[in-house]
């Protein structure tokens, strides 16, 4: 939000002078970007629904607000206490901007409605594969990046080429992490 301050008892004259815009701590801004999940909050437990441990769909995921110019959403899921590197669960990109949800159980299909696309992840499969660590309790980060362009790749894209492909049109990003043992 911005404010115009004016000194009142200036003269209409030299408004525009002494005027002077002042933004409050959030301008300049937008809005922060939040990723939220009905099925669990941040830092906590992911539900073994969603998990290798039961039928391991993928979670519902909600975000707001759209960031002005956004033409579409990337979401990477990854665990980074994997022990051979980060590794990567879900892939998903294309996702048009008038979109701010994604329901439980994302069809594994290289092509979704409306052009939405997904990626292979790191088990060299297309779609959500769930948490399911070999040992201990592991954060599984889901990262929303707000692009200002779609993504010129195919269908199946590996988290590299999504990556580079996103270098530069990055106009917000929001995490939302779960553990899972």
């Amino acid at each position: 939000m911005r404010r115009i301050i004016a000194a009142w008892t200036v003269p209409a004259l030299i408004l525009p002078f002494w005027a002077m815009q002042i933004d409050d701590a959030r301008a300049g801004q937008e809005a922060a970007l939040h990723l939220t999940s009905a099925a669990f909050s941040d830092g906590r437990t992911i539900p073994a629904k969603h998990t290798c441990d039961g039928r391991n769909i993928s979670p519902p995921l909600a975000w707001s607000p759209v960031p002005p110019g956004t033409k579409s959403f990337a979401l990477i899921m990854d665990d980074p206490d994997a022990t051979r590197g980060t590794w990567v669960p879900w892939v998903i990109y294309n996702i048009p901007p008038e979109i701010t949800e994604l329901a439980e159980n994302v069809n594994p299909d290289e092509e979704l409605d409306r052009g939405i696309r997904q990626g292979g992840n790191s088990s060299m499969r297309i779609g959500y594969r769930g948490p399911c660590p070999p040992s201990g309790s592991h954060r599984y980060r889901f990262k929303l990046y707000a692009l200002d362009t779609a993504l010129p790749l195919k269908p199946g894209a590996t988290t590299a080429q999504v990556l580079r492909a996103m270098e530069g049109h990055v106009l917000a990003e929001a995490r939302l992490t779960g553990r899972y043992r």
